[in-house]
Parts: structure tokens; C-alpha cells; sequence
């Protein structure tokens, strides 16, 4: 999928907004991605939900018992996948725990994935040693799967996590679960990303932390995107159908215009 890695190589910063489908419902979440699309949107991260997700903080937490009380399992997921593809969207990367992938195949996942128009697929809580047959499955059907660097990984560690990353590398800029109210310190993200850039020159596409405009024009010009998740959630929180879109609409155009470094009137 080369149009999701130009995204991240356009001149400026991508941004990348993080929803779960299924929050609150299906048909909302066709309408979000739609407006997603419509703001600006370089790529879109589509959470599948899972029962224990240990890298989600509260919020996303939050969301995807809402996603699964309403049916947005795997197979309900790619539906919203293939739907959106067929409208015209930008590069959809799907989230999910291995879990659940296991449960629906890894094979099957993946040609799953592929054929409803996924770009591909990030798994947080598989290690590098245990992903190879899933990264293999999903490099046969064409797939990227990115891969999360944490702060505290070593440099010869996250030299190795950046050369099985295909796409991008998710570089995680805190420890700890995600979510809007921790924002990320600036100077150790920029040692993180010079280390990073010494060892790959992949793009490298920060989240975790990441919520307001004013966070995103502290290390746009640094890193190759921003991914933003549970500060969206929030401000879509108690609306359904198009008032969601809505929000989500005006919340992220807001974001983009700073990752994008347009002038846009104050929120």
C-alpha cells in the first residue's frame, strides 16, 4: 500500500486520527470515517475492540466495550473497511490485539484485511520475536504492519523493531497506557527520534499523548506524523450518527490544520 507511506513523506507532517468501530455503533462509525476523510485526514487508525486491551488507557478502554456491545467484531470491522474503500477514504490501519486475530485466523486476517481494502495492521502486544508468522501473513497479501518503539527500548533493540516495521514506525512517546491528559515531554521525544532517525529512515509517526494543537506544532517539524485517539473519543463522547461526525469533523480539522502548519481560527 504505498499510499499509506507517502503520507508520511509529503513534505509535512501526516495526521492520522484513531477511532473504534463500533463507538457508538456501526452506522456512526461509517459517518466518522467519512468525516474523517472529509477533514483532511492523511490516514485513519480503525481500533477493533478487544475485551483487554493493555496499551488503552481509559478512554479507548471505554470505547471498545461500547464497540463490542454493539457487534463490531472482525468480520463487522473489515465490512466497515470495504464499505469505506468503496466511498473513496484515505489509507485505513487497522488496530487490533492478537486475540482476537488468533481466534479469526491469522491467515484468514490477513486475506480478510487485504481484501476489504485495509492498508494494514498494527498488533501492540505481540513481541518482535513472536510476530513472524504474522507479519508474514500479512506481507504476503500485501499488507504493512508498523511497530510500536517504546521510550525505554535500547537503540539496538529499536534498530531491529524499525527493520521488520513496514509502512511506518509507531513511536510511542511516553510510558504507560494511552490517553489526552499526559502529554508528552518534548526533549526526550526529540532524543527518542534522533536515535531513531540514525537507525532508519523510515517515517516515524508519533502517538500516545498527543491531544491539542499546540502539542502537534512542538514536534511537527521533527517527526513524519501525529496520531491522535483519545482526545477524538473525547470529543465526540454522548453523540451518535451525524452530530458525531460532526464533532469529529470540526475536532480534526482543527489538529490537522496545526500538523499541516495551516492557520486556522482558534477552538
Amino acid at each position: 500500500m504505498p499510499e499509506l507511506v507517502e503520507c508520511f513523506r509529503s513534505g509535512r507532517c501526516a495526521f492520522v486520527p484513531y477511532i473504534m468501530a463500533g463507538d457508538p455503533d456501526l452506522e456512526t462509525t461509517a459517518q466518522m470515517i467519512d468525516a474523517l476523510r472529509d477533514a483532511g485526514a492523511d490516514a485513519i487508525e480503525l481500533g477493533i475492540p478487544y475485551g483487554d486491551p493493555l496499551a488503552d488507557g481509559p478512554t479507548i478502554a471505554a470505547a471498545g466495550s461500547r464497540g463490542l456491545a454493539a457487534g463490531a467484531d472482525i468480520a463487522a470491522t473489515l465490512r466497515l473497511v470495504s464499505d469505506a474503500a468503496a466511498r473513496g477514504v484515505p489509507p485505513i490501519v487497522l488496530f487490533s490485539y492478537f486475540n482476537p486475530i488468533y481466534q479469526y485466523g491469522v491467515r484468514s486476517f490477513a486475506r480478510d484485511a487485504a481484501s476489504a481494502g485495509a492498508a494494514g495492521a498494527i498488533v501492540p502486544d505481540i513481541a518482535l520475536e513472536e510476530a513472524e508468522d504474522l507479519r508474514d501473513a500479512v506481507a504476503d497479501c500485501g499488507l504493512l504492519m508498523p511497530l510500536l518503539v517504546a521510550p525505554s527500548t535500547t537503540r539496538e533493540r529499536a534498530a531491529a523493531i524499525a527493520e521488520a516495521s513496514t509502512g511506518f514506525v509507531y513511536v510511542v512517546s511516553r510510558l504507560g497506557v494511552t490517553g489526552a491528559r499526559a502529554a508528552p515531554d518534548v526533549t526526550p521525544l526529540r532524543k527518542q527520534i534522533d536515535m531513531l532517525r540514525s537507525v532508519t529512515r523510515k517515517p516515524l509517526a508519533v502517538g500516545f499523548g498527543i491531544s491539542r494543537p499546540e502539542q502537534i506544532r512542538e514536534v511537527r517539524d521533527f517527526v513524519d506524523g501525529v496520531i491522535v485517539g483519545s482526545a477524538l473519543i473525547d470529543a465526540y463522547g454522548g453523540l451518535r450518527g451525524r452530530a458525531a461526525a460532526a464533532r469529529a469533523y470540526e475536532f480534526c480539522v482543527w489538529l490537522r490544520s496545526a500538523a499541516h502548519g495551516e492557520t486556522t481560527s482558534s477552538k
